[in-house]
């Protein structure tokens, strides 16, 4: 039967959880998410009992996914609230799975076999999946968030940039990989990486070469790029300034100021371990009239359809 997965960056709104319970999905890996609002959590318990595929909202324990649980307070005093106030997650949306939640600490030499070592904030939260039907086996699903940060005081720079966070988070991953042979590993990473996917911004070389080093790195240690990629999502009808013409990209994300209708840019990714990937599918959901409430879309992952 497989598993349907949703990757979506929903920006901290809360429509979008509302979205979510009414998809028929299994799983989500969010990103820049809130806990949900309290008319979702009476939506689960309430108009969607539980049943064969009913919505079973569960977001884990806190400590998977507030980088605040793992922390120490060298931040207080800087006049800052917190340190995030979004997360990546990953969500529990049926009953025909169980999820094990990974509680974050920060990197050390071995953690417990329920934690991960996070070194970035607010970038990565994890899980083991298992179907309840054994369909397929259990794998371990990744939302990851390439967060914004930028150069140090000294060099005097205005630059933003994710693909530092992005690399983090492969750090983060690679605690999952302990063979050269990659069918050994069940891995599946995605979400809102903020960066560009073969070339650089406004066909910069410098930026192409950056953002092809993670696309890189991540085959290295044996996760291949699975999409979503043409003919499984809409392309731009204006292809952005140095995207090349043979591009597969797909738009996933659109300015607040622009309607999906006129989206350029693909900035989320799915990523699996090599071998497992053949057992995926994916496609983003960017038409203009099913795109969501969000200024990311949502991308469907099916696991067990190769």
């Amino acid at each position: 039967m497989g598993v349907r997965v949703v990757s979506w960056n929903i920006a901290k709104r809360q429509e979008p959880w509302r979205e979510l319970v009414q998809m028929g999905a299994d799983v989500a890996l969010l990103q820049e998410a809130a806990p949900p609002p309290d008319d979702v959590v009476g939506l689960r318990e309430a108009a969607l009992p539980p049943a064969e595929g009913a919505s079973l909202l569960d977001i884990g324990p806190k400590e998977a996914w507030d980088s605040h649980s793992w922390n120490s307070d060298w931040w207080h005093g800087r006049g800052w609230k917190a340190l995030f106030d979004r997360w990546p997650m990953v969500v529990r949306l049926s009953d025909r799975v169980e999820v094990e939640w990974f509680k974050q600490i920060s990197p050390v030499w071995e953690g417990e076999p329920d934690e991960i070592e996070v070194s970035g904030i607010g970038t990565i939260t994890a899980a083991r999946v298992t179907p309840k039907d054994g369909s397929i086996e259990p794998f371990v699903a990744v939302s990851i968030y390439g967060r914004w940060l930028g150069p140090h005081p000294s060099v005097k720079s205005s630059w933003i940039y994710s693909d530092a966070s992005v690399h983090r988070i492969i750090s983060d991953i690679s605690v999952f990989i302990g063979h050269s042979d990659t069918m050994k590993h069940r891995i599946l990473a995605a979400g809102d990486l903020n960066l560009l996917h073969g070339y650089g911004d406004e066909g910069d070389p410098y930026w192409e070469a950056r953002y092809r080093s993670v696309f890189d790195r991540m085959n290295a240690i044996g996760l291949e790029f699975v999409g979503p990629q043409a003919p499984n999502g809409r392309q731009a009808k204006s292809p952005p300034v140095g995207q090349p013409e043979d591009s597969r990209n797909v738009v996933t994300f659109t300015p607040n100021t622009r309607s999906p209708a006129d989206a350029v840019s693909q900035l989320d990714y799915v990523f699996a371990s090599r071998g497992f990937h053949e057992s995926i599918k994916v496609r983003a959901l960017n038409e203009v009239d099913e795109w969501g409430s969000s200024d990311h879309c949502r991308v469907v992952i099916d696991v067990g359809e190769g």
